[in-house]
């Protein structure tokens, strides 16, 4: 039997937008520039006011695109009453379109003010990838041609979720050093890790919304392909993510102690069974924060091992 949740009764300001803000999904912003610093804390090029500002920037980014989605699927008509995921302020009445949409456009201008310091510091590749991800944060599901309703959202998320920001966050320590610069190919490789994690991410998601996005004409790479294609899809990106860090030491013969991160794959699997199995969409939910503890564990074991060995 299919269970909706009960959205609360009433929150204070400050829980409504830290529900809205969907904690859960900031790893998914965190972990790339987890990773690229400790890539260049191994490279000898660290740079704390950077690593500092690119965090931020990629929280403030992330924060955006949920309070966007969140008022662009209520206004859209893809959030509803029948909604199997967590609670969306908008829908659930706990804020009104106006105020999210303004709450959205505050976070891209925190984002903006952020990363000023990365955009003078790292010059026109900054700024592009920043302009970049500023405009597909606000699109994300903004109109029927959008990224999420043309169903190439994953791919988005892949990119800038991954070896963008990965690369990111590395370039705007490493900027002026052209030795750690030289190992700027080695580090967009490596960005394939949390890229591919944070897509799996947005496919539990999608696996669990396919009949509301179905009906509101969403469609998203699940509506389009299908349930069981999802699932496989979901599967394929945990165990590539667990292969990145063998195909780099296959490729560098260094860092071996980073191929820790491999220890995903095994802890993946009940993940996997389940999402093949279970058909009550609101109980795919806790796979969300699950995957995205897989890409959180990923992240810190990449990390720690490429600096140690």
């Amino acid at each position: 039997m299919t269970t909706s949740p009960t959205p609360p009764p009433a929150l204070s300001p400050v829980r409504t937008w830290l529900l809205a803000a969907r904690p859960k999904t900031l790893p998914a912003a965190a972990a790339p520039v987890v990773v690229g610093t400790a890539m260049a804390v191994e490279a000898g090029a660290f740079h704390l006011a950077a690593a500092v500002c690119a965090l931020l920037g990629a929280l403030f980014i992330q924060i955006g695109t949920n309070y966007a989605n969140d008022y662009h699927d209520f206004v859209q008509g893809a959030d509803t009453a029948d909604r199997k995921g967590p609670v969306r302020v908008t829908q659930a009445g706990l804020a009104s379109p106006a105020a999210t949409k303004r709450a959205a456009l505050l976070a891209f201008v925190l984002a903006v003010a952020a990363g000023t310091y990365l955009m003078i510091r790292g010059g026109w590749p900054i700024v592009t990838i920043g302009v970049l991800s500023l405009v597909c944060g606000w699109l994300y599901t903004a109109g029927r041609y959008s990224l999420a309703y043309l169903g190439i959202a994953d791919l988005f998320v892949l990119a800038f979720f991954g070896p963008v920001a990965v690369a990111g966050t590395y370039y705007v320590q490493a900027v002026g050093d052209a030795a750690a610069l030289g190992l700027l190919p080695v580090v967009v490789a490596a960005g394939l890790g949390p890229g591919l994690l944070a897509t799996a991410i947005l496919l539990v998601n999608n696996i669990r919304d396919v009949d509301e996005d179905r009906a509101a004409d969403k469609r998203t790479l699940i509506v389009r392909l299908g349930r069981e294609v999802g699932v496989r899809l979901y599967a394929l990106c945990v165990a590539a993510a667990a292969l990145v860090p063998v195909a780099l030491w296959l490729w560098t013969r260094e860092h071996a102690l980073s191929m820790l991160a491999a220890t995903v794959l095994p802890l993946a699997l009940p993940a996997v069974r389940q999402l093949r199995e279970e058909r009550d969409a609101v109980r795919l939910n806790p796979l969300l924060g699950a995957t995205a503890r897989l890409l959180l564990i990923w992240s810190v074991l990449f990390s720690v091992g490429w600096v140690l060995s």
